[in-house]
């Protein structure tokens, strides 16, 4: 049996960017603080959580003061950066710069047209997403897929905006319906602007994870449950491998599943680490008891 991890899963940029920042500032003799999990798995968490790293909410702010705090990849809106630096805590700001260009990009438009309707396309409460909403004042409006994409009222202008690990595919539906109805009421398009702000890396991996799942006899692929982006890719793995398999970490692996299988497919999401989708390998190889 062959066993292969896929070469394009694991941390993306910005998470492995957020990740080194906690392992550089973590110690066993001083604490330092994640205002949310900075990364949507349980096991790393752990891990870092083992080198010196807490998580901490908003309502914790009050009782650190005068800490170090990491901001993750997702980003924060600008309400947070006051709060925190009401309560003297130092800021590591490991905003990823993909999010961090869109924050900037939504606060000019949103300042120069105040008047329009700025629609974003993500998760609703996912951090990121509230981080972009913050650049509006709280005044933009977020839909999580097409059929609510039918109930913008395009009698006024219309700027929309996608969350960067969004679904490339529910997109771009979504762009040609809003463009379409443009069109249809007014004779033209000018009535809506499009910004394509899925990161390029998010877009690039579909077209991957399907040539990968299209090659292999079975693929295990590796998330938690809580990841937006892990559920999404899933979605895209069973569709190109019926034989996909979720699981959270290695106890999860199921024997029968690799009867008359061949070749193994590891994959995860951007959240996942390598060093878990190699545990997972390794425990696939002892499971089997295949040489290696």
């Amino acid at each position: 049996m062959k066993i292969e991890i896929d070469k394009y899963a694991g941390f993306c940029f910005g998470v492995t960017k957020a990740i080194k920042a906690a392992e550089k500032n973590t110690s066993s003799d001083s604490k330092i603080y994640c205002l949310g999990k900075i990364v949507h798995n349980s096991m790393e968490e752990k891990r870092l959580q083992e080198l010196g790293l807490e998580a901490v909410s908003y309502e914790d702010i009050p009782g650190i003061k005068g800490s170090k705090l990491i901001i993750r990849a997702h980003g924060e809106p600008p309400e947070t950066y006051k709060l925190l630096k009401a309560n003297d805590i130092e800021i590591i700001d490991e905003t990823c710069p993909v999010v961090l260009n869109l924050q900037k990009k939504i606060r000019k438009i949103y300042l120069e047209n105040k008047s329009f309707q700025i629609i974003i396309f993500g998760k609703k409460g996912h951090a990121e997403v509230n981080g972009l909403i913050g650049q509006t004042d709280g005044n933009a409006k977020v839909i999580s897929s097409f059929s609510e994409a039918v109930n913008i009222d395009m009698s006024e202008p219309v700027f929309l905006f996608s969350q960067t690990t969004s679904n490339f595919d529910e997109y771009k539906k979504i762009e040609n319906y809003l463009m379409n109805r443009s069109f249809e009421i007014f004779g033209n398009y000018d009535n809506i602007k499009v910004y394509h702000t899925i990161c390029p890396s998010v877009i690039k991996r579909i077209p991957r994870l399907e040539e990968f799942c299209l090659r292999q006899d079975l693929v295990i692929f590796v998330s938690d449950f809580n990841s937006s982006n892990g559920k999404m890719l899933y979605e895209i793995c069973k569709r190109s491998n019926d034989k996909s398999y979720f699981i959270t970490q290695p106890d999860e692996l199921n024997k029968d599943w690799f009867n008359g299988i061949e070749n193994v497919g590891i994959s995860g999401a951007t959240s996942t680490p390598l060093w878990l989708m190699e545990k997972i390998k390794n425990e696939i190889e002892k499971l089997l008891t295949i040489k290696k």
